[in-house]
């Protein structure tokens, strides 16, 4: 049998892609390493699917996508967010918007998501064939003629779609085949790296900190001591380190740093400028009715600080605020508002939400998906070198980039 379409992948963006090219009347076929497809919905947003943004494909704020960002405007344009929600809610999902512009089902079920999809493409009757891995994909007069697996056996289509994901949840079977197959074809690779993940620092006194959570701070990074960038964020202290969206939100940008001397500097009170904060420090201290300095530490931070900031000021804990010189106050004022940790390294590929490298863009057609190299062959999703912040972006990003892989395929 020779499938109109085969999809190797079965995750968010080889499952739009069937949606499409099953809604246009293709025969496909979907080849998938487990035993069930969407296996990554259940791992998305806590468990709770983060369907999409509905900031995600905003033309104003399209450069959170990174130097390939502009690739995205065709795609984005062809399914949009509101394609998307519209989509599941045609799916019996109902959705809720949270926070940021963040879409959830309103179960807060991703399995719900998943099954909903998995129901879809059986009423369309396209195949699957599980717990089946890729080993080479064959070419035959400058076409893409079939696939091979590892157990042997050969798959015949018209037309490729590659949806394999990164190297990001290993577990999940995102091993990073892709990158080899497609390099073999001729297809530039660049350099995969995690993304959306947590940092390693260098200061073991973040052990201290684990599990401490912060809202709304200044996180600002610098590269051999010069401000690359700064946001506001919450951030989750772990036991070597930072996580939490204000951190994982610049994994990506730091990746592509390392490994440069890199150092995280947080301000703990982003509504005061160094001046006013200096000034209102001072005047706690005058107000103090001869508070000792602990006590004044567990009214102005987090008691899972007091002992950090007491460390590192090395200011007597029972001294008296109203006694603390001017050095110790400048000091003081230093660590809440510039509190600085080295970069180590970032988490590996099965910590990290996705991946950040990847096929380069410049190699497909945006308006299809279609590789410039080889008229049958698609790719969509995180394969691509494309990654977005947290918050549903990156599911945009495989809806979008699905559906148009669906809607490019000529059979």
């Amino acid at each position: 049998m020779i499938y109109d379409v085969l999809i190797i992948g079965g995750g968010p963006a080889g499952m739009m892609a069937a949606v499409k090219a099953s809604a246009r009347g293709a025969h496909v076929l979907i080849v998938e390493k487990n035993n069930i497809l969407g296996l990554k919905f259940l791992m998305t947003g806590g468990g709770r699917c983060n369907i999409t943004n509905i900031s995600a494909d905003n033309k104003q704020k399209i450069s959170v996508y990174g130097p390939n960002a502009n690739f995205l405007f065709s795609a984005f344009n062809k399914f949009s967010v509101d394609d998307a929600m519209e989509f599941f809610r045609s799916l019996g999902v109902a959705l809720k918007i949270e926070e940021h512009g963040r879409v959830f089902p309103e179960s807060d079920r991703a399995k719900d998501v998943q099954e909903a999809f998995i129901k879809y493409l059986e009423e369309k009757k396209v195949d699957v064939i599980f717990e089946a891995e890729v080993k080479e994909i064959v070419v035959k007069n400058k076409k893409i003629e079939k696939v091979l697996l590892v157990d042997d056996r050969e798959i015949l289509a018209k037309n490729f779609v590659v949806a394999t994901g990164g190297k990001s949840y290993p577990k999940t079977g995102s091993s990073g085949d892709a990158y080899d197959w497609l390099g073999d074809l001729g297809h530039s690779i660049n350099i995969p790296r995690p993304a959306l993940s947590p940092v390693v620092v260098k200061e073991k006194i973040v052990k201290k900190l684990e599990g401490l959570s912060l809202k709304d701070v200044n996180i600002s990074i610098f590269q051999n001591k010069k401000r690359i960038i700064s946001h506001l964020g919450d951030i989750i202290f772990t036991s070597d380190g930072l996580s939490g969206p204000g951190i994982i939100d610049l994994s990506s940008r730091i990746g592509m740093l390392l490994p440069d001397l890199l150092t995280i500097q947080i301000d703990l009170y982003p509504d005061f400028n160094m001046i006013d904060f200096e000034n209102k420090i001072q005047n706690d201290f005058h107000h103090s009715n001869n508070k000792m300095f602990k006590n004044y530490l567990s009214v102005l931070v987090s008691p899972k600080l007091v002992s950090v900031i007491l460390d590192l000021s090395e200011i007597d804990e029972e001294k008296l605020v109203n006694t603390i010189t001017r050095d110790e106050r400048k000091k003081l004022i230093h660590i809440l508002k510039e509190f600085t940790l080295e970069i180590k390294e970032l988490k590996g590929f099965d910590k990290a939400m996705i991946s950040a490298g990847g096929v380069d863009p410049k190699e497909i057609d945006p308006k299809t998906m279609c590789s410039r190299l080889y008229q049958n062959l698609f790719l969509a999703g995180e394969v691509l070198d494309l990654d977005g912040p947290s918050g549903g972006y990156n599911l945009q990003i495989c809806w979008s980039t699905g559906y148009t892989a669906g809607d490019g395929v000529i059979f």
